[in-house]
């Protein structure tokens, strides 16, 4: 009698079932977890993720295909500013990480560069694990690994990913290096584009500690990460540190929750199926049947942005308007349901929102008695 299968064997097969017959799992990277944990309650994103379901496809199949990502200069521009800071064997970037995390070590003179190059990514996790392995048992050098491959467990499958580099510092400790070709202009970058590099490098920051953990002496995973960009308007690197415990913590409650992905499958319909090929009415149903938790913030950062904004506009639900908004809105969640509250057709008077929403239709009304009474007879306000 073969054995009975496992709840992860159970679940894999499930999740294949949801991608389509023969339909290949679309593997998970860094910039996909960083989105996660950017919207960590959209159901959606997460069984589709889990599932390997490729959303670009999806969104295409129906209808409202995804137009971000980066241009081809963007990317010539980012592969030859990296290219600068790690010339030389990597020294202009071991002397930010001195400068910028580790002033009281020795300075970077000579530094080890492993070579990482191996068949496969498992090949090359297994030989970044052995050359951390041996960096951290040869303390007092500093080592660069320059595109280290690292392997996360996402819902029971390893996720393959390469930062930029990573650093071993003369104490043993480990920093992820994200080189981003945004400028750092008077000492200081866009927020936005500096805290999506913050969720980026606390996915690594994740795995490089699944790494550490194996090690019979953990080293330290340091929660700083060295974040390089192009000074004002240069081409010359310089560095800041990005603390990256918030982004790391909220990272590792989403993939935990991702872990949990089978409570979502479970109250799907039975025959759901998220397969390309499907027509667009049944793949729409397939995915209307996942609760979603829509943001303007989406379409930067996921494929199936403008399905669900179309699909939120049209329910008139205020996330269309911003998660700010949409926190000051309290239990009023339609854009019907503010605007009555506002005319004091519905909702709680004691509600502070309900009352806030009535004083200021009451001041728009002043406003707008005062600029009417204010126009002269038969001519018009200047």
């Amino acid at each position: 009698m073969p054995p009975p299968r496992t709840r992860g064997t159970a679940l894999r097969q499930q999740l294949a079932e949801l991608r389509g017959p023969d339909v290949p799992a679309k593997a998970l990277d860094a910039r996909a977890l960083a989105a996660l944990a950017a919207n960590p309650g959209c159901g959606r994103r997460a069984l589709l993720d889990g599932a390997g379901v490729d959303k670009t496809a999806l969104a295409s199949a129906l209808g409202s295909p995804a137009v971000f990502g980066q241009s081809q200069f963007a990317l010539t521009r980012g592969n030859a500013f990296e290219a600068k800071v790690k010339a030389d064997g990597g020294a202009e970037l071991l002397r930010l990480a001195h400068a910028t995390l580790d002033a009281s070590a020795e300075p970077p003179v000579s530094a080890a560069v492993p070579d990482l190059t191996a068949a496969g990514p498992e090949g090359r996790t297994a030989r970044t694990a052995l050359a951390l392995r041996e960096a951290a048992s040869a303390p007092g050098m500093w080592t660069l690994l320059d595109h280290p491959m690292l392997a996360l467990d996402v819902a029971g499958s390893p996720a393959f990913l390469e930062p930029d580099a990573v650093v071993v510092h003369p104490d043993g400790a480990w920093t992820v290096v994200e080189i981003k070709s945004f400028p750092m202009l008077d000492g200081s970058a866009d927020p936005a584009k500096v805290g999506a590099a913050a969720r980026q490098a606390a996915v690594y920051v994740l795995a490089l500690e699944q790494v550490a953990a194996m090690l019979p002496a953990p080293p330290r995973v340091r929660h700083r990460v060295l974040l390089v960009c192009p000074r004002d308007f240069s081409n010359l690197p310089t560095a800041s540190a990005v603390d990256v415990r918030k982004q790391r913590a909220v990272t590792a409650r989403q993939l935990a929750r991702l872990t949990r992905i089978e409570e979502i499958a479970a109250a799907l319909p039975e025959g759901t199926c998220f397969a390309p090929g499907l027509p667009a009415e049944e793949l729409t149903a397939a995915v209307e049947s996942v609760p979603a938790t829509y943001t303007p913030e989406c379409l930067a950062t996921c494929e199936l942005a403008f399905h669900c904004r179309a699909r939120s506009r049209a329910a008139g639900a205020v996330t269309t308007l911003g998660r700010s908004i949409r926190a000051d809105l309290g239990g009023l969640s339609t854009v019907e349901g503010v605007l009555a509250a506002a005319r004091g057709e519905e909702g709680d008077p004691d509600d502070p929102a309900v009352a806030a929403l009535r004083r200021a239709a009451e001041l728009r009304a002043e406003a707008l008695e005062g600029s009417l009474s204010a126009v002269p007879a038969g001519g018009a306000a200047r």
